[in-house]
This record gives structure tokens, sequence and C-alpha cells, in this order.
């Protein structure tokens, strides 16, 4: 089959799912397989493709149709620029994140922190940590979190980027300092973390492909909003004084995480907008 007919089945096929773009992602599930580019796939439309491919397109497309995430389907995800491997149980990455990833940049570099230390609580797939890692090098960032598969998939993207300053560790939360033979727990300059923030009522209605994803990764509560509290809590003793906590959170949330960090005893507590001017981002500091 030639490289339109593919297209004009597989638009067809997608259409039945009424959240697809069906022609963007049939263009992007063949490039993939192609291994060129969107623009290749129009100049050749004429081109025969292998029926090995023209497999493997028709069974992705299939899966996609159900409502399975693209981003699995294909095994990556573009983020901040960069290429991150993403699979079954590891969140996948939202441009709404490189908000937070943004700000943190942008923080260290009007800063002119060298030989900053920064902790993400909850990597995942890496993709906040690295990409900071990679803008900022001059730094020594640790990650942490509690599910071997996102561990594992981090320390591939760590690997694949050629970053050498990320320690990523497992651990519930800030458990791994607790010890006091524990040479990290030196205080940070910068605590990170975009958590599980989905609450239950909304957790019964999710879109269906979200409901792929990790639920541990997911799910904070009954209110949403049980690791803002746990994280604002504890990590006062883990930031240097003058450092920053920053936050992603749910487009309702950025009053509450604030008064949640308030009383907690953080000052200078701003909420940063995305760009469709939602509440996205929530910035305290520590006296």
């Amino acid at each position: 089959m030639v490289i339109k007919d593919l297209l004009v089945e597989g638009v067809d096929l997608l259409k039945q799912n009424s959240n697809i773009n069906p022609l963007f992602e049939a263009q992007v599930i063949l490039s993939k397989l192609l291994n060129v580019d969107k623009s290749f796939l129009i100049a050749h439309e004429d081109l025969e493709v292998k029926k090995t491919i023209e497999d493997e397109y028709f069974k992705i497309i299939k899966n996609r149709k159900e409502g399975y995430p693209l981003q699995y389907l294909l095994g990556e995800v573009e983020f901040y620029g960069y290429k991150f491997k993403v699979r079954e149980g590891v969140l996948i990455p939202r441009p709404d994140t490189e908000i937070l990833v943004s700000f943190i940049i942008e923080y260290i570099n009007q800063k002119k922190l060298t030989n900053y230390r920064l902790l993400e609580i909850g990597v995942g797939s890496g993709a906040i940590i690295l990409s900071i890692a990679k803008s900022c090098p001059k730094g020594s960032l640790v990650g942490v979190d509690i599910s071997e598969t996102a561990l594992d998939v981090a320390k591939e993207n760590k690997k694949n980027l050629g970053i050498s300053n990320v320690e990523l560790i497992k651990s519930d939360l800030f458990e791994a300092f607790h010890s006091s033979t524990n040479d990290t727990t030196e205080n940070f300059d910068i605590i990170v973390s975009n958590p599980p923030y989905i609450d239950r009522e909304e957790m019964l209605n999710l879109q269906r492909e979200v409901k792929y994803e990790p639920q541990i990764a997911l799910f904070g509560g009954d209110d949403g909003l049980f690791y803002y509290k746990a994280i604002s809590d504890e990590a006062r003793y883990h930031l240097k004084n003058g450092g920053i906590l920053a936050f992603e959170i749910g487009l309702k949330q950025g009053e509450k995480v604030k008064e949640i960090l308030l009383n907690f005893g953080y000052r200078d507590i701003s909420i940063l907008k995305d760009f469709e001017q939602r509440d996205r981002v929530v910035v305290a500091y520590k006296d």
C-alpha cells in the first residue's frame, strides 16, 4: 500500500474516536515508523510501503482508536525540545509542565546560581529534572520516585541525553533523606514537584486515554491536595533559607495551595499562569 492510501485508511479509523486529531496522528505514526518527517509523506505520497511497516501502522492505529495513549504507542514524547522515552507505568509529560521548567531555568540563570542543589519529588520520566539539568549544567540535582518503572525510564532518558549531574533515587517523598548516615541530607536551593493532584471526583471522570496512566502519579487524595501538604511540610527541613519550593498545580488549586504554603510559614508566594491564563505553577520562598 502507498503512503497516501495508508493515511486515508488511518484517518478513517481514527475518526471513530472524537478525542483524536485524525490526520495529524496518522501522519505522526507513519512518520515515526518510516523514520521521516511529515513533509516527506506529502512529497512521496505514492511511495509503496513495506508490508511489515503497513501491518505495524494499522496495529498502532487500531490501538490508538481505542484510546490507548499515542505517546505509549510510539514510546516517546517531545518535552522542552528534547525526546523522552515513555512507557506504560510512567506519567506522560505534558506541554503545560514546561511552564514550571522554564521558571526554574530562568530563576537559576537570573540568580547566576553555580553549584546549586535541586531536588525533584516524583521524577516520572525525568522530563522536569533532566530538562533543567540540560539547560543549567552547573548544579547537582537529585530526583526521587517511589516507582521502579519510572526510575528505570528516567535513567534511560538521563543516559540518552548525556547527563551526568543528576542522581536518581528510589524514595517515598523525602524518605531517602531520613537516615542520619545519608550524606545527601544537606539542604537544597530548589525543591520542585509535579505531584499527583487529581481529586477523587475527578478520578471518576478521567478521559479514556488518561486512565491508562499510573493512578499513583495522578490521585492526590480526596481533595487532590494530599501531596501539596506533605511536601510543603517536610520541604521546610530540606530547603536552605531563601530557597524556593515550586509546584505544578491543577487548574482550580492555586489559592488552596497558596494557603497551604502560608500555613507552613513560606513567604512571597506567587501563582504563575500558563499560556491560556490558567493557574499552573505556585512558587514560595523559605525564610
